[in-house]
Formats: structure tokens, sequence, C-alpha cells
């Protein structure tokens, strides 16, 4: 009897759970030769997403955005994870403030 009580009183904390991951979603980003990849990736507004960087360079590179507020440095050969959202629709460039004449992307929320 108390398994099942034990039970019902994780079931709300499960659906809290569940209902709280459907929020974020997961986008990938490499560093590679100073580029992007994919230099443009297309969110859904009004959500929170999770940016996995990769820095697949020997050298280091920095997202940075000011249209996004957010500045990281990712050292060589790491990935870093940025958290953004949630965006209103529109464009919000970013690039990479080591290399910013080729690093330069943008992500569009829509």
């Amino acid at each position: 009897m108390n398994g099942l009580l034990f039970i019902a009183l994780l079931l709300p904390v499960a659906a809290y759970a569940v209902d709280t991951g459907s929020q974020r979603t997961n986008f990938k980003l490499a560093i590679s030769e100073h580029r992007f990849q994919p230099a443009e990736i297309t969110i859904p507004s009004d959500t929170k997403i999770k940016l996995t960087v990769e820095n697949k360079d020997v050298t280091p590179e920095e997202f940075e955005s000011h249209a996004l507020n957010r500045e990281k440095v990712i050292a060589g050969h790491s990935s870093a994870t940025i958290f953004i959202g949630p965006l209103s629709p529109g464009r919000y460039p970013f690039s990479g403030e080591f290399n910013e004449a080729t690093a330069q992307g943008v992500i569009i929320a829509q």
C-alpha cells in the first residue's frame, strides 16, 4: 500500500517535468575553418532553446551577439552550451569576434 501512495505522489512531479521539457528545443552549431556551420538556424519563436556550439578549430572563437545579449568564448576543440530565448519572430545576427570577417551567422525565430 505504501508503494502505491509513493507512486501517486510522484505523478504530479513527472507531469511537470514533461511539460517543462517540452518548452526547450536543442540545436547544434559548429565552428570549422573560422566559420559557423550552418550559418543560418531557424528556431521556433516564443520557445527557449539550448544551442550547443562545437569548436572544431584549434584556436578559440567567441560566439557574440548583441541582438541576443550573449557572449561566450569557446576554446579550440571544445564545446559550449548557450541558452537563448524565448524570442519574438525576427532575425538575430551573431559573429565570432576573433574571426569576424568569416565567422558570421543568424538565428531566425519564426
